[in-house]
């Protein structure tokens, strides 16, 4: 326990930007409010035409900062109020004001019942401010900011009101971003060509691509990432940027529409103390000059940090401890006997206080006795519910739902053309510059077809060579198409990049579509055409250029055909070792139903012979190449009592019951026809589960809750 001294415990450190005693009155006509900050009181009815703005209850602006000089230009004579933005533009913009009220958030257990995850979490954040969730880890603050932005999955359920400028509405494109707690970049790009590809992405045809480079240099810069400007991010194959440079490129992508609504989760998580003081002070300042809404999920901020916060809502097991202005946080702590120590950091005694991980007795005031952690969050909670913080949350949360406000619309950015060119051109170059995409298997293909090539070497027209060329062309159709499994986690990759931009809104599934198979068109191409002609020609098979033309052909759409059926798994299956296990079942299923191991009419016909026999691309494959292959040879028959030669259309009939009702090309239109399938399947499966969400919610909201506590 600290020694006494002359000042109280509690008392935090001065500091530049935070003085130790602020100011609690102003003189008449003076534009600076109690908290060294500019007057919310010129704020007004030229921007805000809601009605009469407000004087109670104080602004959650925490203390005065180092660019309030600059920053925005308030007018008007009330707490609420529009803010005249000082932005990039020049414009003047409404901000977002967000208010939720009496929020529950609540789980599945294994007995079937809900457990609360958030219970009667009430709180609102305004324009130009950063409000800063904290708490102990599990107190809910990812849920929390995942409710707001409404994000939350189908395997919880929330009831309570969330308004956007006092009214319900969806967060639209431009108007809000999101960044995430993982740093799900392409670790084959430099930092300028992230940003500057998402740039393209997200902003508007009206802007040029010398404006849109432009931008996106700026906010690198923002964010202290000069130097790392042409370093690629890094991955398994060489290493790249630092964690915490990551976050700032992750912060950096969602900064570029300058969103009036951002939601940080865990921002400064990677990063020294030095480097999250620099990012959050760019917020901040960010916040201040574009009129932007700030809600971040933070662990432990250092004490430069929490002194940038304007509001604090502080969590423990799912209950408020603590909502309002930072700077009253420490005297909310020591009225309730906890007060913080000289010289420790504000937030680490706040956790410190309320973490029920490591069940402790609590440091109080001299004269008091310790206390566990549950009686302190007891305490703190109850005292929270019942003061006049929380009666002033609730009038301001009332306050702004009366002013109302404008609709958030979606803002422009890139059609669809730009985005599916920009898509194709970013995914060309990450599949070129990965390895692992497609190079190593390239290699791999080399190889194989090496070994088939030798292994079956100049079969001839024997009547021996039958079978040889019938095995060599199955195993083209099955195991080397099989091999394409090979680039599912690197697909997975892909797709986790996906996610995370099409919930930001950057693009839409159909382009990511288009892109995807546009952009591995060359490299499938090339490896059917290029180990495909080692195979093709040591074997042997029909030396006519049309022949082996088809050939690849085939291969070819194999391939297409797999990768497609690859992306449906990962849709489903997004783990990579558990897809490609699937993957690989599929496949195997398929194969054995191909007319190669076991013949069509010897199938038993239900479900293997209808109709898993003609769902199986390995059946139109095999047919295929078969046909390619046999009509128009002919072989000596060694069979005893037949006649001397055999026809290859006879091979086709009795020896592999091929249907030759119709030519090879049907049998290579609908391989086509299967792979434009498996790209409309994933498109459906994705969006279908994007409509079925909302829905599980909604059920599973009916079920009854218990609380964690």
């Amino acid at each position: 326990m600290a020694s006494p001294s002359s000042v109280p415990r509690w008392t935090p450190s001065p500091s530049p930007s935070r003085p130790l005693h602020p100011r609690a009155t102003a003189a008449v006509g003076d534009d600076i409010g109690m908290h060294g900050v500019i007057s919310p009181r010129a704020v007004g009815a030229a921007i805000f035409p809601f009605g009469d703005v407000l004087t109670s209850p104080p602004p959650l602006n925490g203390g005065p900062r180092r660019d309030d000089e600059h920053g925005a230009e308030e007018v008007g004579n009330g707490d609420i109020a529009g803010r005249k933005v000082a932005g990039n533009s020049g414009s003047n913009q409404q901000g977002v004001f967000l208010t939720w009220e009496d929020l529950w958030v609540s789980a599945m257990d294994r007995k079937g019942g809900r457990v609360s995850i958030l219970s009667a979490v009430t709180g609102y954040a305004r324009p130009g401010e950063v409000l800063a969730i904290m708490g102990p880890s599990g107190c809910g603050k990812s849920t929390l900011l995942d409710a707001l932005a409404g994000r939350l999955g189908s395997a919880v359920s929330q009831k309570g009101d969330i308004l956007i400028n006092g009214q319900r509405q969806k967060l639209a494109f431009g108007a809000s971003a999101y960044v995430t707690q993982d740093d799900v970049l392409m670790t084959t790009m430099t930092v300028r060509e992230v940003v500057y590809y998402s740039a393209q992405l997200q902003l508007p045809d009206s802007m040029s691509r010398s404006e849109k480079r432009e931008r996106a240099e700026a906010t690198i810069r923002e964010m202290g990432l000069e130097r790392a400007m042409d370093t690629r991010i890094g991955g398994w194959a060489s290493k790249g940027i630092s964690g915490g440079q990551k976050r700032r490129v992750s912060i950096c992508i969602e900064l570029l529409t300058r969103p009036q609504l951002l939601f940080l989760d865990e921002p400064t998580s990677g990063l020294d103390s030095a480097a999250s003081y620099h990012v959050m002070d760019r917020i901040t300042r960010l916040a201040r000059l574009e009129g932007m809404t700030v809600v971040a999920a933070i662990h432990q901020p250092s004490s430069e940090v929490f002194e940038l916060f304007h509001g604090l809502c502080l969590l423990a097991n799912g209950r408020t401890v603590f909502f309002g202005p930072a700077s009253m946080t420490n005297e909310f702590f020591a009225s309730n006997g906890f007060p913080c120590p000289s010289l420790r950091n504000p937030s680490d005694h706040y956790l410190r206080t309320i973490n029920k991980d490591f069940e402790q007795d609590i440091e109080e005031d001299l004269e008091s006795k310790p206390r566990s952690t549950s009686e302190a969050i007891d305490i703190l909670v109850k005292s929270y519910r019942s003061s006049a913080t929380l009666q002033q949350v609730a009038q301001q949360i009332a306050e702004i739902r009366d002013m109302g406000g404008d609709v958030v619309k979606k803002r422009n950015q890139a059609s669809f053309m730009t985005q599916s060119l920009v898509l194709t051109g970013r995914s060309f170059v990450n599949m070129y510059r990965d390895l692992g995409y497609y190079w190593l298997r390239f290699a791999i293909y080399i190889a194989l077809c090496l070994c088939v090539g030798t292994i079956y070497h100049d079969v001839g027209h024997s009547f021996g060579s039958i079978q040889a060329r019938g095995s060599m062309l199955m195993f083209t159709a099955a195991f080397l198409t099989f091999m394409a499994i090979g680039g599912f986690p690197s697909f997975v990759e892909d797709m986790k990049i996906f996610g995370r931009e099409r919930l930001n809104g950057h693009y839409g599934v159909t382009a990511f579509t288009i892109a995807n198979t546009l952009s591995a068109t060359p490299y499938l191409a090339l490896i059917s055409v290029i180990p495909g002609a080692i195979a093709y020609y040591l074997v042997g098979l029909q030396t006519s250029i049309d022949h082996f033309i088809y050939f690849a052909l085939v291969l070819f759409m194999c391939m297409m055909l797999v990768e497609g059926l690859m992306m449906i798994v990962a849709s489903i299956v997004p783990d990579f070792l558990m897809g490609i296990i699937t993957g690989a079942g599929i496949q195997g299923v398929m194969m054995l139903n191909g007319g190669f191991f076991r013949l069509p009419n010897d199938l038993p016909k239900p479900v293997w012979r209808y109709p898993m026999y003609y769902i199986a691309f390995h059946k139109y494959a095999n047919q295929g190449f078969y046909k390619n292959e046999f009509l128009g040879l002919i072989f000596p028959n060694n069979q005893a009592g037949g006649p001397p030669t055999i026809t290859g259309d006879e091979i086709l009939r009795e020896t592999w019951q091929v249907e030759m009702g119709y030519s090879k090309w049907i049998d290579l239109a609908i391989l086509f026809g299967m792979v434009i399938l498996y790209r409309l399947m994933f498109l459906g499966i994705v969006k279908t589960v994007e409509k079925l969400k909302p829905i599980f919610k909604s059920l599973m909201a009916r079920v009854p809750q218990k609380s964690l506590s």
